[in-house]
């Protein structure tokens, strides 16, 4: 059996995959161990589960292949200063020690973190994308489009894929990025670059596109085939001193939204607008990519694919018959992408695609704990809790009694998405539950929006959606005879004050343009969150439930039954459900935030 390993790295979002002949049996990202969130160190705790869950040693390993190349990445960055010298000059001899002492020597991290000797190949940014894009897709051919900040030179890649080759047809190289833009963009309205990109989305549909125009007028020039130049008198991340100028500011005659400070109408049209030139850019590259590789379908990652927007128009434009987006499309997913390029291209090993699945068994790929492990856990604790046979039967009545629940079961998932194995779950059919969830338990923004999981069989009835959607990455209308129409006086509310007006029939989950980001859960695939969610259609009539990521605001997905308990306790989620195990918030001890208290619980 030949396995390998691939492996992102040391700028965000680290993570490790491993494939065993061609099956994915694993990949996580190091935050979930850490509990540092967005780690980009070394994944080491991730390598060593994967070897351990698999039952290898590094010595099993036939290949270990890293995501990028530092070298030709050093390089850029190098000629980027030069080419803006002096500004940036502080900024270059702060980071020139750690390329020297880290990033230019992966292979020696590697061998040394790992006590592996084999050989270490490298991949190239956007190869990695594509890869983790186009393998794993359910197509035995399509073209494949990698939008993000920026890798070793490339900014945005397309091309198609055919069985197990990749054919690279067009780039934009850096500094022309249109993940940096909306960077730039997350950074003016007072968000963290890196992390804060899905708040401007989720912000978008509070304002108005006031800036669009501008910003297609005077930051970039756009061509009808999607391709685009930056003018980059308004911005300074090629120094890497800061992501505006004061020209930009003199542009919008503003300063930048300090953090935490309140959101003004601005924000909102700063957001909307960022968010439809994106939109707009997609859609040009997209036509112009099927007009170039006449494909039927069309894969999707990079970071700007996680704007499940954009994707949603791609898809309702009709420019090709399906799509599909890695589901871990950041730089975590490039470290599966890098060992399955591996696999397929440089092994030159065939794909078997049956047209219909992918290969991401659900993206269900992180680890797991029995309910030996989860019994053990509690009784030395002496957490009071119940075990239930029929835990779906239960829970479905907890969430019909507007209860919240900790849900946690099976493998966790890959990517940024909680899909049902470690979420925090309620009844959408509440106009309340999205700000209480917001404020009282995600402790977050009041106007960011809730995703729906759904039954499979039922998305075509409740969203304006005609095929499955299982990785939370399509945004779609909720169906026209779900919505509830907007009385005269609702429909003058401007900005924020739109929040709390009910939009349907699942208010908690409609966002303010009657839009959510749509979550179909499958029996194949969604096995106990699937048929808990079918308890809960059979009681209520309906097929619909809240689904947000079991974490609070600044923190990373929870991964052990410990991570769950204290998410639990230190929030007002009032049931946690562990396998079978169901934990009753009114039970429990109180809370003791002090050290001592949480010695208990640190894992090492």
């Amino acid at each position: 059996m030949r396995n390998i390993l691939g492996i992102s790295c040391f700028y965000h979002d680290s993570a490790a995959a491993l494939i065993s002949d061609g099956e994915i049996v694993g990949a996580v990202q190091e935050e979930r161990f850490s509990r540092k969130k967005f780690d980009n160190s070394f994944p080491r705790h991730s390598i060593e589960w994967l070897l351990a869950e698999n039952g290898l040693s590094v010595d099993d390993l036939h290949s270990v292949i890293f995501y990028d190349n530092p070298r030709i990445k050093f390089k850029r960055i190098i000629a980027s200063y030069l080419e803006y010298a002096p500004r940036g000059a502080h900024t270059f001899l702060q980071a020139f020690p750690l390329w020297v002492r880290r990033k230019l020597w992966v292979s020696s991290i590697i061998r040394k973190e790992t006590g592996y000797a084999g050989g270490i190949r490298f991949a190239k940014h956007h190869e990695s994308h594509a890869a983790s894009a186009f393998f794993p897709s359910p197509f035995k051919r399509a073209a494949f489009l990698t939008v993000d900040g920026v890798g070793e030179w490339d900014t945005t890649t397309f091309g198609s894929g055919h069985d197990n080759r990749l054919d690279f047809q067009g780039k934009i190289r850096f500094p022309h990025s249109l993940g940096l833009l909306y960077s730039v963009f997350t950074y003016f309205t007072g968000f963290k670059v890196n992390s804060g990109e899905y708040k401007v989305m989720g912000l978008a549909p509070y304002g108005e596109p006031r800036y669009a125009d501008k910003i297609l007028t005077e930051l970039m020039d756009v061509k009808e085939d999607g391709s685009f130049r930056l003018n980059m008198d308004f911005f300074d991340f090629p120094v890497g001193v800061k992501m505006i100028n004061r020209k930009f500011e003199d542009f919008f005659e503003r300063s930048p939204r300090e953090e935490e400070s309140p959101l003004g109408q601005d924000d909102m049209d700063l957001a909307r607008s960022i968010q439809d030139v994106v939109e707009h850019v997609m859609l040009k590259m997209a036509g112009h990519v099927q007009k170039t590789t006449g494909e039927r379908f069309l894969c999707l990652s990079g970071g700007v694919a996680l704007n499940c927007v954009a994707n949603g128009k791609i898809l309702r434009s009709g420019l090709f018959d399906d799509l599909w987006v890695q589901p871990a499309s950041g730089d975590a997913g490039s470290a599966l992408g890098a060992a399955l390029l591996a696999w397929h291209t440089i092994l030159g090993n065939k794909r078997e695609v049956d047209g219909r699945e992918d290969k991401m068994k659900g993206a269900y790929l992180g680890p797991r704990y029995t309910s030996e492990d989860i019994k053990d856990y509690l009784d030395d604790f002496e957490i009071p809790y119940e075990h239930v046979d029929d835990i779906e039967d239960v829970c479905s009545d907890l969430l019909a009694q507007g209860k919240i629940v900790g849900w946690y079961s099976g493998r966790m998932e890959f990517g940024p998405r909680a899909l049902g194995s470690r979420s925090i779950i309620g009844d959408a059919r509440r106009k309340e539950m999205q700000k209480k969830m917001n404020l009282r338990i995600k402790y977050r923004e009041s106007f960011r929006p809730f995703a729906p999981s759904v039954l499979e069989e039922d998305v075509e009835e409740w969203f304006d959606l005609d095929r499955p959607s299982p990785y939370m990455l399509l945004v779609a209308q909720v169906s026209e005879g779900r919505q509830k129409k907007m009385s005269p006086s609702e429909e003058k509310l401007f900005g924020i004050e739109k929040l709390n007006v009910p939009r349907s029939e699942i208010p908690a989950v409609t966002h303010v343009d009657y839009s959510a980001r749509v979550q179909s859960v499958s029996k194949e695939t969604g096995g106990k969150y699937y048929r808990m969610i079918h308890r809960f259609k059979e009681k209520t009539g309906c097929p619909v439930i809240i689904n947000t990521s079991f974490n609070v605001r600044g923190e990373p997905i929870v991964c052990t039954p410990e991570d769950a308990y204290r998410c639990f306790m230190r929030t007002e989620i009032d049931y946690l459900v562990l396998e079978n195990f169901l934990i009753d918030k009114k039970k429990q001890k109180p809370w003791r935030d002090d050290q001592e208290w949480l010695k208990q619980f640190e894992v090492d």
